[in-house]
């Protein structure tokens, strides 16, 4: 749904909440959990999709029939997709994901392929006027990044998306930005390490088959970032600061993923065994902690309490553990929902981005005690706390610190 905000951006949230590998399983829930929610938020307007869909249901979605039965399941529901979530290409939900969430990354062929679909899906459902978003991999996991080749390598595909995209803008008048989305122990993990590549490795080159000029504008045009509040607060990146960085070197914010994670205080011995019940199988839980000397890193989860457990001291960790919006303590915990009020309120202020998707995908693996409401009533929380914190500023609530 647009908001009444500078730019009219679109808010929604993300499909990825559900489980659903195959077309069938999404769009079955696109018809029952997203049509619930809308019927709940915005019974009498339109209201935008953030789809999700697996390699596979994508290869399912591309052929022409399903494609027209889809539209008409979204006129008749008055529904409209204006994002994909291209990050995840295989199974999401109910077995073990961890690193292989990123793969294919972006030095293989079939990362780009799939890409390419999405984008040439996305341009058969957007509205008429409507610029389309796909959030997608930043590049690679970190530990697979051997040499200067494969960033060569991941450059070279992320330009030859943009090829697709300019030739889709070109025979169908349909303008589609692929957003980069910066993570924790991912080749494009900081604001810093992002504004590099672009700068260094994508900014330099060529769109095959353009001229310097048009390519400069495909480039500029097409590609920039998906701003993952939950992923920035984990990395500490000023809000603000952050905005102004990517501003300053011309990457824009195609999309924002409203999202809050967990900002623990590990104190004494109960802590680590409190903290984890948020140590699942599933999903790969990164954590950050503050020290003097500068940011330390894991990869996981388990590995930083089993050495909490080991050396036991005072921590301050920021972990990749996406959250419910509205809850601002969990038991012992707080989240980093500090971070989304700031980021909301400069939303409330001014034209951030276009797209603004709410993304828990975590609910399955939480704490029984942080679901009992069930899922559409939590989406629905959170889709009306983020609509009553972008209303704040312009009722002279001041905006809130990180």
């Amino acid at each position: 749904m647009r908001l009444p905000t500078p730019g009219r951006p679109h808010l929604t949230y993300c499909t990825n909440i559900h489980r659903g590998e195959s077309w069938p399983e999404v769009r079955a829930n696109v018809a029952t959990h997203v049509t619930a929610v809308k019927a709940r938020v915005a019974p009498d307007r339109p209201f935008g999709v953030g789809l999700r869909l697996s390699g596979a249901a994508a290869a399912a979605l591309a052929q022409p029939d399903e494609l027209a039965a889809f539209h008409a399941l979204l006129a008749e529901r008055g529904l409209y997709v204006f994002t994909i979530n291209g990050f995840p290409y295989g199974a999401f939900h109910g077995t073990a994901v961890k690193e292989a969430v990123y793969r294919p990354d972006w030095r293989e062929d079939a990362r780009l392929a799939y890409t390419d679909q999405l984008a040439r899906i996305l341009a058969d459902l957007l509205p008429t006027g409507c610029e389309g978003s796909i959030s997608t991999v930043p590049g690679a996991y970190k530990e697979r990044i051997a040499s200067p080749r494969d960033v060569d390598a991941i450059a070279d595909r992320f330009v030859a998306h943009v090829a697709t995209l300019h030739d889709l803008r070109e025979r169908r008048g349909v303008t589609i930005a692929l957003a980069l989305e910066p993570e924790p122990c991912c080749q494009l993990e900081t604001v810093s390490e992002t504004v590099g590549f672009f700068e260094e490795h994508l900014w330099r080159r060529t769109v095959p088959g353009l001229d310097r000029r048009t390519s400069a504008e495909a480039l500029r045009r097409h590609l920039g970032v998906c701003f993952d509040a939950c992923h920035m607060a984990v990395e500490h990146e000023p809000v603000a600061a952050a905005l102004a960085t990517f501003a300053a070197h011309g990457i824009r914010v195609v999309k924002v993923q409203v999202s809050a994670g967990l900002a623990a205080t590990l104190a004494a011995a109960d802590d680590v065994a409190a903290l984890r019940a948020f140590a699942d199988d599933v999903y790969l839980h990164q954590v950050v902690e503050r020290t003097a000397a500068g940011l330390r890193r894991w990869s996981d989860l388990p590995a930083a309490l089993e050495e909490a457990a080991r050396e036991p001291r005072r921590r301050e960790w920021r972990i990749h553990f996406h959250v419910p919006l509205f809850r601002e303590r969990l038991g012992r915990f707080l989240s980093t929902q500090r971070y989304v009020r700031e980021l909301l309120a400069l939303v409330a202020r001014q034209a951030v981005s276009q797209h603004l998707e709410i993304e828990t995908y975590t609910w399955d693996v939480l704490p029984a005690e942080y679901r009992s409401e069930g899922v559409t009533n939590a989406i629905v929380r959170e889709i009306e706390w983020v609509v009553a914190e972008i209303a704040r500023p312009a009722e002279g609530a001041p905006p809130a610190r990180t």
